[in-house]
């Protein structure tokens, strides 16, 4: 089936885990027991994991520009977990980004080894290393609240002709217009906003889905989370949250069968909590009434390594967005976008997501 080229914008703790599940799963033997642990399926469509390769990679941390991918998934701010530390040699260096709105002014505030640090640099050609590169794709990891950024990557992957993942909560993949102009191009793209394999949003999801199923009406609900990355400091500036919380909160309540009023349904980041790295403790909670009226409620703890924990998901959608691209495909990719993504243009539940992406794999086309 040959290579899956990607380019990354954004080379954080996401990246770091992505990179290294290339590594991991393309040293793993065929007859490995652990082959598919945390992928939809080892082989997808006749891609492998092992399939993708980055060829571009862009950042604004002084850190990283012009180190190797090696050096640059490794430095800090990154704080996630090592889980395969030798790397191979790797040719592709990081190149300089456009900041624009990748930086919130709260952080300068923060030590030096917990936030961003823009290189003076000046910002390369995004279109020209995007077509010189080769790249089939670029996968978006630019940090919560980057709508200008965010905005600016897709236009570059437009006049290059590259396809787009967007794993941030910026509504691009759920845009009528983004969608006309990316179908138009005849360019695939897959969004918005990453869902984990094990998440808060998805449990959420499926535990809402229950209740309803079983016929107790949910009466309110909330989802708090903490942790200690570049994620959690960033979202302190409650001006970036505006589209994570409605990202995150039409997941749940697309579920739910009556709407709740924003009074009833509280998702979002709560705090920030340095020693806590790249760990994310999920408290949930859902109140509801049963047979009779009577009152019930469920309350949940997650605790999961934040960036591993989405890598495979989006291993996942590089190799559908691959297969759309082989087929000719454009615009927005229905069914991996419901599956993959906490704020797609069409919500559905997981479970019919799921076998729509299968019918997909298949070839039974979505449209």
């Amino acid at each position: 089936m040959g290579k899956i080229r990607i380019a990354i914008a954004g080379v954080g703790n996401c990246a770091s885990s992505l990179i290294q599940g290339i590594e991991y799963y393309k040293s793993l033997k065929a007859d490995s027991p652990d082959i598919s642990n945390g992928l939809m399926h080892y082989n997808l469509g006749g891609y492998m994991p092992g399939d993708i390769e980055v060829v571009a990679a862009f950042d604004i941390d002084v850190r990283k520009v012009n180190k190797t991918l090696k050096e640059a998934i490794f430095a800090r701010p990154n704080c996630t977990k090592v889980f395969f530390p030798e790397l191979p040699d790797h040719p592709v260096k990081v190149q300089m980004g456009e900041v624009l709105d990748g930086i919130s002014p709260h952080i300068a505030d923060y030590p030096d080894d917990r936030r961003f640090i823009a290189a003076d640099e000046r910002p390369c050609d995004v279109v020209r290393v995007l077509k010189d590169s080769g790249a089939d794709m670029l996968i978006n990891y630019l940090p919560v609240g980057s709508e200008n950024a965010a905005k600016y990557y897709a236009n570059a992957c437009l006049e290059a002709g590259v396809a787009f993942i967007n794993c941030i909560p910026v509504f691009i993949a759920s845009d009528d217009e983004w969608i006309r102009r990316f179908e138009e191009r005849g360019i695939p793209i897959i969004g918005d906003d990453i869902k984990s394999q094990i998440g808060a949003t998805i449990i959420h999801r499926i535990l809402t889905k229950l209740f309803m199923d079983r016929g107790v009406k949910i009466s309110h609900t909330y989802q708090l989370n903490v942790g200690g990355n570049t994620d959690f400091l960033n979202m302190l500036n409650h001006s970036r949250l505006k589209s994570k919380k409605i990202s995150k909160t039409e997941a749940v309540q697309s579920q739910v069968a009556h709407q709740l009023t924003n009074d009833d349904i509280h998702i979002g980041p709560s705090d920030y909590v340095p020693w806590m790295n790249d760990n994310k403790v999920c408290f949930l909670r859902i109140e509801g009434q049963g047979f009779g009226n009577i009152p019930m409620h469920l309350e949940m703890r997650l605790s999961v390594e934040d960036s591993p924990n989405s890598a495979g998901v989006v291993i996942d959608a590089i190799r559908c967005c691959k297969i759309a691209k082989d087929r000719g495909i454009g615009g927005v990719i229905v069914s991996p976008s419901a599956y993959f993504m906490k704020h797609p243009k069409i919500q559905f539940s997981d479970e019919d997501a799921r076998e729509m992406v299968e019918d997909f794999i298949a070839d039974k086309r979505e449209r």
